[in-house]
């Protein structure tokens, strides 16, 4: 594993897919960075973070996926993976909020973004943003935002849960073919809401409605079991967690 510290940077998704432009990089090369001024989240969001208080990572793989139907697998590997390190740590009730947000309680304490690129033979690389709250305290506007610390009332060693975080995502896609069924089991048993009567909104409607988390499909989609005993599959854009 290559290891590259940063101070500061926009991005380190960004800073990482141009190294990969200019230059051979090593699967599993990590950038980390004490502050980035341009992170980003799921469909565009915006991560702000005190300066040297979080982990802010990016993990460059490789080789590792056979195809586009394997893409929503390195989601749920990474998600499992950082579960795995946290729990580690001892931090309390862990789950996975769909697609891959990191949760501790009712609170999220991290994020995934992970960019994929198809090459001209075929191969697959991924960058792999993470980036979870670690020593912050303060979250100003943000209710249902927490960090490791104020859960647990202590400092974390930020290195120490990088590199616990690497070693768990080296197990988890070990070899040509990681175990992908494994994963899932663990990823499905991680899922924040299953099987709770809980209400939802539909993004396509503007409507609320009551559901039933059941799992998620092999493609990413959210499966949802409606009061009329039908279930129902949502993309990421199509539904949102009322919680």
């Amino acid at each position: 594993m290559k290891l590259i510290k940063l101070s500061a940077i926009d991005s380190t998704n960004d800073f990482l897919k141009q190294l990969s432009l200019k230059e051979a990089v090593e699967n599993f090369t990590v950038v980390t960075a004490e502050s980035q001024t341009k992170g980003r989240g799921q469909m565009g969001t915006i991560w702000q973070t005190e300066s040297g208080k979080n982990l802010i990572m990016s993990v460059f793989l490789k080789e590792k996926l056979t195809g586009v139907s394997d893409i929503f697998n390195l989601n749920v590997a990474v998600a499992v993976s950082i579960v795995q390190a946290l729990d580690h740590f001892q931090i309390p009730q862990l789950k996975i909020k769909w697609p891959n947000d990191i949760m501790s309680y009712q609170f999220k304490i991290g994020g995934i973004l992970i960019e994929n690129s198809v090459k001209q033979d075929g191969t697959i690389h991924s960058i792999i943003g993470i980036g979870l709250n670690v020593n912050q305290i303060n979250f100003e506007n943000l209710p249902k935002a927490s960090s490791l610390a104020v859960l647990c009332q202590r400092e974390f060693d930020i290195k120490a849960l990088v590199l616990r975080i690497i070693e768990n995502l080296q197990q988890n896609l070990d070899g040509k073919t990681p175990m992908w069924d494994a994963i899932w089991l663990t990823y499905a048993d991680l899922l924040f809401k299953k099987n709770t009567p809980m209400a939802f909104k539909n993004m396509k409607t503007n409507q609320n409605f009551m559901g039933i988390i059941r799992g998620v499909s092999y493609q990413g989609k959210l499966q949802v079991l409606l009061e009329n005993d039908e279930i129902v599959e949502f993309g990421i854009k199509e539904v949102q967690m009322l919680y």
